[in-house]
């Protein structure tokens, strides 16, 4: 509690609302270095299986990831209406199985400078054999963008949160720090994979607030957990079996904040992937756009 009323008493996670223009950035596959200063605006497409090419039109070595099951991403990012500057950034990386949501903060462009700090790091990872080994580059990683974040942030706040889906072999891994979340959508239903580190989640997990408010509470945008602001990143992970089917969302809470879940639940239902993006956005983007909106849906299907 003390972590908690300290970071609200700073105000380091106060995300704050000025007037943004309209911007919309929509990503298939990897993201190529240089997507993290100019960011192309492209039709996301399915077909796993004709993969990224290199430059001369020839595919990259297969992931040692990818050999249960064929993976299809699409993805989007939104500036929304009220925001000048999109500090979400993404990277829809398929042909390495790894699927990452930032959502950057600190105002004065460091929050977008954090969360750029994330994907560069991840943007070059490929998996080993070994998943341990994977995971572990993963989290070693993002620790050099914690640092990379506090080392630049020249007595400011740059942080951010992030959420990643990497698969391997028959599961999902599942990595985050802060509010940025990761859903699965099969034949059960809709599943949240990751738990909030935020205010309003504490006082959820103590019994003083219905999980139901916790988008209404006026502190829902302060979290316990960032890249960047502490010396040492404290991140959490999880993994599950993925199954024939299965239907992920990696999201900002510029998303969830707006969309209910059983909305959430009923667009992860449509038909494909592409369908189940534009639903999510669209809804986020008619309640007012009041934040970024960042999303990538990620289905599986049995080799």
């Amino acid at each position: 509690m003390t972590r908690i009323c300290d970071l609200y008493c700073r105000g380091v996670f106060c995300r704050l609302a000025t007037h943004r223009i309209k911007q919309t950035i929509i990503h298939v596959a990897a993201l190529s270095a240089a997507t993290t200063a100019t960011y192309t605006q492209a039709r996301p497409q399915y077909m796993a299986t004709d993969g990224p090419t290199t430059n001369n039109g020839t595919q990259p070595p297969a992931d040692p990831a990818s050999s249960h099951f064929s993976w299809y991403s699409v993805s989007a990012s939104e500036t929304g209406f009220v925001r000048s500057v999109n500090e979400d950034a993404h990277l829809d990386a398929r042909e390495s199985n790894l699927w990452v949501v930032a959502d950057g903060m600190g105002g004065h462009s460091f929050g977008d400078k954090a969360s750029r700090t994330v994907i560069d790091q991840l943007i070059s990872f490929k998996g080993e054999p070994n998943v341990r080994q994977s995971l572990k580059d993963l989290e070693n990683r993002l620790s050099k963008a914690n640092t990379l974040c506090r080392d630049h942030a020249s007595g400011n706040i740059m942080g951010t949160t992030v959420a990643a889906l990497y698969a391997q072999d028959d599961h999902g891994y599942f990595i985050w720090a802060g509010d940025s979340r990761i859903y699965r959508y099969r034949g059960d239903g809709l599943v949240q994979l990751t738990e909030d580190h935020s205010y309003v989640q504490e006082l959820v997990s103590l019994g003083e607030l219905r999980r139901e408010d916790m988008e209404q509470h006026p502190s829902s945008n302060i979290i316990t957990r960032a890249v960047g602001v502490h010396s040492e990143l404290e991140i959490e992970t999880n993994e599950a079996l993925v199954q024939p089917g299965d239907r992920y969302l990696i999201c900002t809470d510029g998303l969830f904040k707006d969309v209910s879940q059983d909305e959430i639940a009923g667009a992860m239902a449509l038909v494909t992937a592409d369908e189940t993006l534009q639903s999510l956005v669209d809804l986020a983007m008619e309640r007012g756009g009041r934040d970024n909106i960042t999303a990538i849906v990620v289905q599986a299907a049995a080799v």
